[in-house]
């Protein structure tokens, strides 16, 4: 399993990878592991607005269904289009190539609320125990 230490992450398996307003989010590896083979992803409009902590994306894979929240708030300036005829991209490399979307963050001091890598592997580790 593959851990990003460049990224912030959420206990809800997302992650977030700024750069200055800018930042970049996806679904950890460890979230892709535990879907398994993704077959849809369905991603906002740019130009669309969410709060930190709400529902911007839903993932699918043969097993279920799964809601993406973002973990700070912003404006989507872009949006993951190569997911729409690969999605198997996430299941491939979830924090690479498979990126989500990619907003202009509202306050970027949300960031200091998220876990960092050693925290989010903790989290992980205690989910993997259950």
């Amino acid at each position: 399993m593959k851990f990003d230490p460049s990224c912030k992450y959420t206990k809800n398996h997302e992650w977030v990878r700024a750069e200055g307003a800018e930042a970049t989010v996806g679904i950890t590896d460890y979230a892709q592991e535990q879907l398994s083979d993704i077959v849809y992803v369905d991603l906002p409009e740019v130009g669309d607005h969410f709060d930190a902590g709400e529902v911007f994306a839903t993932v699918e894979s043969v097993k279920a269904a799964s809601d993406v929240y973002l973990p700070v708030g912003g404006e989507v300036v872009a949006s993951n289009e190569e997911l729409e005829d690969a999605p198997e991209l996430v299941n491939k490399d979830a924090f690479g190539v498979a990126w989500l979307v990619r907003i202009t963050m509202d306050d970027p001091a949300e960031l200091d609320g998220l876990l960092d890598v050693a925290a989010y592997k903790a989290v992980v580790e205690e989910e993997a125990k259950a």
